[in-house]
């Protein structure tokens, strides 16, 4: 290419210096270094620039065979895409399938193990029940038998106290110079007794009171925990948790204590 260039130059600089017919805009050329220019143009042209003239020269029928390829590459497309659609449906109506089989197992799987939970609930509540009734019971016994040895011990230390006033009243009214004082000694000790006997008889009070608050704080909280269980297993907002009231009920106790 750079010899085309070259050559051009000194056609040009030829045609510039070339002397003018008279009275015409002609000029005289050499025709041999014209000629021989030429060739050298002709030789140094790329033979791509013959290709690209024949591929101007056909291309009507170049853009005919593209566009007839470019309608079969489309129809190809076209089948192919449909093919890959209805693939694509079938794989999805059969993943959907899959989808509510696994669901419709799942389901299933849940109801029973909610069935499951409320069993366990019953039972549980039942054995909490029968346990919470056991252990009143035996506290109430325990309340029972302890009561009556404080009010059978404060009647003994009554009788003790009262015959023991008696004895050393029966002794001292024999004795004119400390009669007042002995009556003063018995009605003492009698009113110890009496004091004795009401102390012992309000701590047994206290006593069962006590118990008897704390085995209604946990049947308060076994009858919370299982209404809450059962409206949590309605709702399936998850696993109740029983633990909780079991435990706020035995701070409660605890502070009373």
């Amino acid at each position: 290419m750079y010899r085309v260039f070259e050559a051009l130059d000194e056609l040009v600089a030829i045609v510039e210096e070339a002397r003018g017919v008279p009275m015409t805009a002609g000029c005289v050329v050499p025709r041999g270094d014209v000629l021989e220019l030429l060739d050298d143009v002709r030789d140094a042209i790329p033979g791509e620039l013959d290709d690209a003239q024949d591929v101007l020269d056909h291309k009507d029928k170049l853009v005919g065979d593209a566009r007839s390829n470019a309608e079969k590459t489309i129809s190809s497309a076209n089948a192919e895409a449909n093919s890959t659609i209805e693939n694509a449906r079938d794989d999805a109506d059969r993943i959907l399938a899959d989808a509510k089989a696994q669901a419709d197992r799942m389901v299933a799987e849940a109801r029973a193990h909610a069935e499951q939970l409320v069993t366990d609930a019953r039972a549980e509540a039942e054995s909490s029940v029968a346990e919470g009734q056991r252990e009143y019971d035996a506290l109430t016994g325990r309340a029972r038998a302890e009561a009556d040895r404080m009010i059978e011990s404060g009647k003994a230390s009554y009788e003790r106290s009262v015959a023991e006033g008696t004895a050393e009243q029966a002794r001292l009214v024999s004795q004119t110079e400390v009669v007042q004082e002995a009556h003063a000694e018995s009605a003492r000790v009698i009113d110890s007794a009496h004091a004795e006997s009401d102390r012992l008889r309000s701590d047994c009070d206290l006593y069962v009171d006590t118990k008897l608050a704390e085995f209604e704080d946990f049947l308060n909280g076994t009858v919370r925990s299982v209404g809450r269980g059962r409206q949590q297993l309605r709702t399936g907002s998850g696993v109740p948790d029983y633990a909780s009231d079991y435990d706020v009920d035995d701070r409660r106790a605890e502070r009373r204590r």
